[in-house]
């Protein structure tokens, strides 16, 4: 890249590659613009390609000098900003006749608003309802302008307000929004970004009465304008940003940066930016979108305009820019190239059995990241405050309330701080019982309140709750907790949960491990191949990407997709607007959530039977058939340690009662009382989690309650990974012992015998189920919502080819339940199919499913078989149980790699070559030691000057005639492999999470699809007759008041209204008793079937 006055090197000449014919760039545009940063890297990167040279015309030579001695130019791009002659542009290009990259007459269209809508209206394109009103003499009917209070009408056209005013000119930025006199009146007005304003305030309702004006709809947009950036018809780049008309004040980030929100376009805006593109005849071009009702409406088009500071739109921008020049001029100029095939174009991998097939659809089931420790307090109340407060919030409605919201906690702790002052007067024991829970309940609200947002607990957060249950009779005790329960009338069990929110570590694990997922995606080969993962990105701009991500409404498992998008997509910035423009919430259709914490009877009778077995002070004998009739090597592993399982946790209790002397010993070291451990917990918070255990571990009766080992294990497991500094003696054995009770408690809590863990598995995520049932079926189906449409298709690769990415985000309950169904369900016969037979060995060895486990469905298309063919299409399954508990984890049990070579395929590998000799033949797979960085370099770095694209859609052999293939095998039986570090970790880059295994690669859809089937009917015929039975008991007992739904319905809200006295059998209510279980494991979805409507197809 040089400026036009620049000397030639005269030594140029006598180098090989300089000798061929040089295409010429011309960037001619004001200094300011041409020497930005956004142009610099692109050019930078432009002049890459061999062919390729740019020269910058001089602001000088511009302004001043006569169009013919301008520099020449093969190529010219050229566009108008203030001061710029536009008028010279273009008479240099019919002088010169370059390849324009932007048209330059249309540049003058562009610079009026009224001609950028007429053209826009002529297009189709949706755009605000608007008028014009031209304040010019020749045009008198185009004047017409009658105000009102709140209304204008423009040429018989009216407009209440709020409405839009905006100048005829498109470099004139003062556009006002007037308001409505009942919001306030005045006018917003917007300006051009001075500083960190970009609109002020006005008490001035009156419009503007002299130029010409725009008056259109005032659009709801939620806050936030879409900016659109084209490169060529067939690439956008969309970001959105804090809408100007919002406060005036511009978001902006510790470098001084405006704040751009990540965003997806719609099939329909990938649409209108084509349109906008090609009507314009701008191949670069920036336009707003403002989404509104449901809608999209173009409102303004800027012409010439780049993205700024994004690294991949920079590399994309140059690469489709350099693609277009050199296959517009090189046959011209006799150039030799070649026009490149992009490999991201059509996703075509190999599969395991030596054929080539395209990848359609991926599915990923994800546990959140590592988070702090949840903690739960639970107290039956009969107050007639907390009765009216259940009532305020419509709990009568479903017998159960969540409060999460700031406004509502403090109505909660408003509560107890009343409850508490009044009972200050009593000194008898059972209320001082009383007085300790409500202190309890104050003390973690107001922590939560705090304004120091570095501690895990505030309202200005999503990691906290307040459960209200209605209790027709009172609580029955099940634990320590409820010991101290009256008994007797109505009541509601408060249940506040605090932590759980996701650490740092949890959002880099998700963020690394987002950006190792995108090498599951073909692509990022040929020039591509220094940056791993470089196909999803492009396949994703070119619009051939149809990617939804979902998540439960848990505030860590939302961050922890948030992060995981931000590193699949190689997105920059803060969580924050990447959650709320990226993720959506599945919490509506019981997609990813479980609503409600009652219990199914099966789960009840398995959680009574887990604690009888667990009570008895004796060595483990006939119990082994009892707690393991699967034969799971982990479960009886963990049996062998624990031995004795009352003398397990008399240890366990001891050894805590140690932990928490330790540290009030430390408190009271004034050398270590204002530590600050991690995540800015203190010494005091840690007392205080650990205590609580302590006190509610073991009962008054001397009983351990089995329910707080997962908790004990959560709390040692978090204190080892992040306070192991602290150096508190016997962690390591707690963390041993509890992890033993564990791995027995928390798989066997979702069910002993397979039955019973189908059971409750189809109870937890059967709405699961059938979205990725409708997932795979959608994917093949003609779906043109995620296409391009044939007629704006011409010239794209394969336009109605696209994959289909869903990814969920849940909690642990959906992945065990998930991976329970898989097991258990009948996919496979284990005496029929080895390799099945072998997955399944695999794991029954793993013994937690931790923090980021993943269950990955992908589906292969071959176009080579016939439509109807059970050979079209094929599914993989693959499953990794996530983060490794330590660095160095010994015995943990090996599976045979990602993707192995089939079965089926081992005949062919004699004259194919075994998968896993191709570490010799790929020099370019590379093994990334930095996964931070890798998103960084550029995908144009390399030997050798981009131009073309090696073409994946065949095979291609080597010498020894291997398949080329996107991921080399890491089978375990190669230790070649392993030792080479090509591995899933040379691809996925994140050493702390164990690679994902290949469970199954060569199903059919048909074989996946009727499993999956049998799986919802087997359910749906469960729940009939259950609620058949519940249906019969119902009405023997309460016939008489079982007329019609609708009087129903009338008697409870007639009943309800005076606490404390509730409706004694609200409508939700049936004749199950309360459990006796203690409700504290796992919380479990309702017994109720959602309705099938519910579940998105998206």
């Amino acid at each position: 890249m040089r400026n036009a006055s620049d000397p030639y090197d005269e030594e140029e000449d006598d180098d090989d590659v300089s000798s061929e014919r040089q295409i010429v760039v011309g960037i001619c545009s004001m200094m300011k613009k041409s020497n930005s940063k956004p142009m610099t890297q692109i050019m930078e990167r432009l002049c890459k390609f061999e062919y390729i040279t740019v020269v910058i015309f001089p602001e000088d030579v511009i302004l001043n000098e006569p169009v013919e001695k301008w520099p020449l130019c093969d190529c010219l791009i050229s566009f108008h900003s203030k001061g710029f002659p536009l008028d010279k542009a273009v008479s240099y290009a019919k002088l010169r006749n370059p390849l324009l990259i932007n048209d330059l007459n249309m540049q003058y269209f562009i610079r009026d608003r009224r001609e950028v809508y007429r053209i826009l209206k002529e297009e189709g394109i949706d755009l605000p309802r608007y008028a014009v009103l031209n304040r010019d003499p020749d045009r008198p009917k185009e004047c017409n302008l009658v105000e009102g209070e709140d209304h204008v009408e423009v040429n018989g056209e009216v407009f209440q307000k709020p409405f839009v005013e905006k100048p005829v000119s498109a470099e004139d930025h003062n556009v006002y929004i007037y308001y409505p006199t009942p919001a306030g009146g005045g006018s917003q007005r917007l300006f051009r970004k001075i500083g960190s304003r970009s609109s002020v305030y006005s008490p001035e309702s009156a419009v503007r009465k002299t130029g010409s004006y725009i008056y259109e709809e005032f659009m709801p947009t939620d806050g936030t304008d879409v900016k659109v950036y084209t490169v060529g018809p067939d690439y956008a780049h969309a970001e959105a940003r804090k809408s100007p008309a919002l406060d005036g004040k511009v978001e902006r980030d510790s470098e001084g940066k405006e704040i751009r929100y990540p965003v997806m376009l719609t099939a329909m805006e990938k649409l209108v930016a084509r349109k906008v593109c090609l009507a314009f005849k701008q191949t670069v071009c920036g336009f707003d979108l403002l989404r509104a009702n449901g809608h999209s409406f173009v409102c303004d088009v800027n012409g010439f305009s780049f993205v700024k500071n994004s690294m991949k739109y920079y590399d994309d921008c140059a690469k489709v820019l350099g693609n277009m020049v050199m296959r517009e001029l090189a046959p011209q100029l006799h150039i030799p190239w070649s026009i490149p095939m992009e490999a991201e174009d059509i996703p075509i991998v190999p599969t395991t059995s030596g054929t080539m097939m395209e990848l359609r659809c991926v599915i990923a089931v994800i546990r959140h990241g590592d988070r702090t420790p949840k903690q739960k307090m639970k107290m039956e109340v009969r107050n007639a405050l907390f009765f009216e407060l259940f009532d305020k919030y419509g709990g009568y409605k479903t017998g159960k309330l969540k409060l999460k919201k700031p406004k509502q906690l403090q109505e909660v702790l408003d509560i107890a701080r009343q409850l508490l002052a009044e009972l200050g007067q009593h000194n008898d024991c059972e209320i001082e019982e009383k007085k300790s829970k409500l202190e309890q309940l104050k003390t973690v609200l107001e922590m939560e309140s705090s304004l120091n947002d570095n501690q895990y607990g505030h309202f200005s957060g999503i990691n906290r709750k307040v459960q209200l249950t209605y209790l027709p009779n009172g609580q029955l005790k099940a634990s320590s907790e409820e010991e101290d329960s009256l008994t007797g009338g109505p009541s509601l069990l408060l249940v506040l949960k605090w932590g759980g929110e996701l650490t740092p570590a949890g959002r880099v694990q998700a963020e690394e491990l987002g950006r190792a997922f995108r090498c599951m995606y073909p692509g990022g080969q040929g020039d591509y191949a220094g940056f791993p993962g470089c196909g999803l990105l492009r396949l994703h701009s070119t619009y051939r990407h149809d990617l939804k991500i979902y998540a439960s409404d848990e505030g860590r498992v939302q961050m922890t997709a948030a992060a995981f998008a931000k590193g699949l997509l190689a997105l920059e910035g803060e969580l924050t607007p990447i959650l709320v423009q990226m993720v959506k919430s599945a919490n509506m259709n019981g997609l990813l959530d479980s609503d409600s914490d009652s219990l199914t009877d099966c789960h009840q009778r398995v959680k009574a039977r887990l604690h009888d077995v667990m009570q008895k002070d004796q060595d483990f004998s006939e119990d082994y058939q009892k707690l393991a009739p699967t034969g799971s090597p982990s479960l009886i592993n963990s049996m062998k340690t624990i031995q004795n399982p009352v003398r397990t946790c008399d240890k366990v209790h001891a050894l805590i009662q140690s932990l928490t002397r330790q540290i009030r010993s430390r408190l009271e070291d004034p050398k270590s009382a204002n530590l600050q451990l991690y995540h800015s917990e203190t010494l005091e918070l840690m007392l205080q989690r650990w205590s609580k255990l302590e006190r509610d571990f073991r009962m008054k009766s001397g009983r351990y309650d089995i329910s707080k080992i997962p908790d004990i294990y959560d709390c040692v497991k978090y204190d080892t990974q992040h306070n192991g500094s602290l150096a508190l003696e016997d962690t390591l054995e707690l963390f041993r012992l509890s992890r033993a009770l564990a791995d027995i408690i928390i798989p066997q809590e979702y069910g002993i015998s397979k039955l019973e863990k189908l059971d409750i598995a189809s109870a937890y995520c059967l709405p699961l189920v059938r979205k990725i049932q409708l997932d795979l079926q959608r994917t093949h189906e003609d779906e043109a919502v995620n296409k391009l449409h044939p007629l704006y298709s011409r010239g794209v690769m394969s336009p109605g080819r696209h994959v289909r990415t869903r990814l969920y985000f849940t909690s642990e309950s959906h992945v065990h339940s998930l991976l329970s169904i898989f097991r258990y369900g009948g996919l496979l016969d284990e005496g029929k199919d080895e390799q099945w037979k072998q997955a399944m060995d695999y794991l029954s060895a793993v013994t937690e499913l931790n923090y980021m486990t993943q269950i990955v469905i992908m589906l292969y298309e071959d176009n080579n078989k016939d439509p109807s063919s059970e050979e079209r299409f094929h599914v993989e399954l693959h499953f990794s149980p996530g983060v490794k508990v330590s660095p160095n984890e010994e015995n943990a049990p090996a599976g045979f790699g990602f993707r192995p070579a089939s079965a089926k395929s081992q005949e062919k590998q004699e004259d194919l070559g075994s998968l896993e000799d191709l570490t010799e033949d790929q020099p370019t797979c590379h093994t990334l030691s930095d996964p931070l960085s890798i998103h960084r370099k550029s995908p144009l770095l390399g030997n050798r000057k981009a131009g073309s694209m090696e073409v994946l859609s065949e095979c291609s052999t080597s010498s020894r005639g291997a398949i080329y293939r996107l991921f080399p095998s890491c089978s375990r039986q190669s230790p070649e492999v392993k030792s080479s570090g090509l591995g899933f970790e040379g691809c996925s880059m994140v050493p702390s999470i164990y690679p994902l295994e290949t469970l199954h690669n060569s199903l059919s859809l048909k074989q996946v699809d009727e499993f999956l089937n049998k799986v919802c009917e087997s359910r749906s015929e469960t729940l009939t007759k259950t609620l058949k039975c519940l249906s019969a008991m119902f009405d023997s007992q309460f016939q008489p008041s079982m007329q019609q739904p609708e009087s129903l319905e009338r008697a409870s809200s007639s009943v309800a209204p005076s606490p404390p006295q509730p409706p004694a059998r609200p409508v939700w209510y049936l004749s199950n008793p309360p459990s006796a279980a203690s409700t504290s494991g796992p919380s479990s979805p309702s017994s109720a079937e959602p309705p099938a409507l519910s579940i998105s197809s998206e």
